[in-house]
């Protein structure tokens, strides 16, 4: 039986299908609602396949599946089945940390303690906290509230009859009650274990609520001592709740997931929240290696989640709808409001889960991580190729004098300074910042085309705004190549882009390594241009103060400063000095012009 005839025999039902190649091993697994319209995709319409999904289709040699009860279940078993093959094709969890969990052991006197690995004893598990610091804030907490013991002695009220446990130090200094040796009953120990269990459900709100009723009710018998422990209790919890996120207190419960996507990865960030306070929050990196619809890298993330945290609020804010609806789950996308706050502080995340990737392949793969800053520009300026070439153009000059512009060349993200070029502006008199945009762009690349056609840039970036950008775009508009370059302009004010007929600026992300290429370049042509100008700007004072004295020429001024080294240095020699070079007459005439 071929692979088409066995997938037309899959169900209508919601499920988990396997694809595996000629050797037997698992190449993808995926979740449908409909096992049989899904898989069918792939077969019915190969033409509209992606490259890459085209490629793994090609290779599919069987196909097996199995049935599940709901599309939520399809989601977790399709999580595990991903973790237990790691499929070629699959997205596939870049983050293989072990993450924390805060253990409530299963004993008569139970034990709070953190662990990074689940024993299934009958212990209770919540996490798991994407910061360590957090879980140890909370152990920290619960001590000062609840003074539990932290041995590992094998406590019960037998061995505490039979007096067979000695007090340690813990005891003596009040931080244990002594369960050891009958200092805490069984019962009252166990209420302080499950009011710790209700703080790690997220209910600290209504805990400090009651703790406060608890006190005034105290007060009013006249129970001092009561009242006391309780504004302790109470006075601790708000101060943990004081260094929390708060993001509303009319929140409520929620969970809220984002993501961002960059080529074949993807960052997401999720959060989670009980009475307005986050009590959870954890980034994740996805890995796409064929084509996959954001809906699914959402729905994979929802059941990485799930597969961590367990079920998932009853309100779940998320940026768009996944490919996966859950009973008893409502998905929602914020518009306006605390919400859509929310889910931009979530997204916030995301985005610095994915700088911080890029800073770190910056320095362990340089190569790739210029590729993706230049994918990230060519998606960011809509062009249709990669600006593996890069020139950028600036004016400079100082109220008209000595005007000079210079073009700095990028190749792969990175500047190239033996390609940089000054030019001295030839037929323009006078400050116009838009005529010599216009000659140097010409001249440029009327020269690029005589002498390497092939070598033109991708991407032309002016330094300016809209005034020399259309200048440029005229020169080359004239030349013939405006349509097959994407030039646009950055301004510096508010370091927004100005592209041709588009009315708009566009503002990239301050943060965005696209800008940041924008600028580095923009600051480069700057600086190029500027150092050549001042240069100019010295040989022109040179020349003004000695070419004025009459009978000084551009062979006596080579003499002269070739002897001194400056013109300051000129006019502090005397008359006898300079009659040694020039003569007695023309020395004199010289002293007596640079110290008038």
């Amino acid at each position: 039986m071929t692979v088409k005839e066995k997938i037309s025999l899959f169900p209508h039902s919601p499920g988990v299908y396997r694809y595996y190649d000629a050797g037997g091993n698992v190449i993808y697994v995926g979740k449908a609602k409909d096992l049989h319209k899904r898989v069918a995709q792939y077969f019915v319409s190969p033409d509209r396949l992606t490259r890459k999904t085209a490629i793994m289709v090609s290779k599919i040699a069987d196909a097996q599946y199995s049935v599940v009860d709901s599309e939520a279940d399809a989601l977790l078993l399709e999580n595990n089945l991903i973790k237990q093959y790691k499929p070629r094709y699959n997205i596939l969890l870049k983050d293989s940390k072990t993450y924390p969990w805060i253990c409530v052991s299963a004993d008569e006197f139970p034990k709070v303690f953190l662990t990074r690995r689940m024993v299934r004893d009958g212990s209770r598990y919540f996490g798991p906290y994407s910061s360590v610091m957090h879980a140890r804030n909370l152990l920290e907490l619960f001590s000062e509230l609840y003074p539990l013991r932290s041995c590992n002695l094998k406590i019960t009220g037998e061995a505490v009859l039979r007096k067979k446990f000695r007090p340690c130090l813990n005891f003596h200094i009040g931080r244990c009650r002594g369960c050891c040796v009958g200092g805490i009953s069984v019962k009252e120990y166990n209420d302080n274990i499950e009011e710790v269990v209700r703080l790690l459900k997220g209910g600290g709100r209504d805990m400090i609520r009651h703790l406060k009723e608890q006190m005034n009710e105290a007060a009013g018998r006249l129970d001092f001592e009561a009242a006391e422990e309780y504004r302790k209790k109470m006075a601790s919890l708000e101060k943990h709740y004081a260094k929390s996120l708060i993001v509303s207190p009319v929140i409520g419960s929620l969970d809220v997931f984002s993501l961002v996507f960059d080529a074949n990865e993807a960052f997401g960030n999720f959060m989670r929240l009980r009475d307005g306070a986050v009590i959870q929050s954890l980034n994740l990196g996805f890995k796409m290696n064929i084509e996959e619809d954001q809906s699914s890298v959402l729905g994979m993330f929802i059941g990485e989640i799930q597969s961590k945290f367990g079920n998932l609020s009853e309100e779940v804010l998320v940026p768009f709808r996944p490919d996966v609806e859950i009973d008893g789950v409502e998905f929602r996308i914020p518009v306006k409001g605390d919400k859509l706050a929310l889910m931009d502080l979530s997204l916030k995340n995301a985005k610095e889960m994915r700088f911080n990737a890029l800073k770190q392949q910056e320095h362990t793969d340089p190569d790739e991580f210029r590729r993706k800053v230049l994918e990230e520009l060519k998606t960011a300026l809509g062009m249709k190729e990669l600006p593996v070439h890069i020139e950028c153009f600036d004016n400079s000059n100082i109220q008209g004098t000595n005007p000079v512009a210079s073009c700095v060349v990028f190749r792969d993200g990175v500047p190239s300074k033996k390609d940089y070029r000054h030019f001295n502006i030839k037929t323009v008199v006078g400050p116009d910042d838009f005529a010599s945009m216009k000659e140097i762009v010409n001249r440029r690349y009327s020269r690029m085309l005589r002498e390497d056609p092939d070598d033109l840039p991708q991407l032309i970036v002016i330094d300016g705004g809209k005034g020399q950008l259309g200048s440029a775009y005229e020169a080359l508009s004239e030349l013939g190549i405006a349509e097959s370059l994407t030039v646009v302009g950055l301004a510096k004010r508010f370091e927004e882009i100005i592209r041709i007929g588009d009315p708009h600026p566009l503002f990239l992300d301050r943060n965005s390594q696209a800008l940041k290429v924008m600028q580095h370049i923009r600051d480069e042509a700057h600086r190029f241009g500027i150092t050549h100008h001042r240069n100019l700007r010295s040989k022109a004072q040179i020349q003004s103060a000695l070419r004025e004295i009459k009978g000084v020429g551009e062979k006596t001024e080579q003499r002269l400063i070739l002897h001194y080294g400056s013109v300051p240095r000129i006019a502090s020699a005397s008359v006898d000095d300079l009659a040694g070079l020039v003569g007695m007459e023309l020395a004199q005439r010289i002293h007596d012009a640079l110290n008038s």
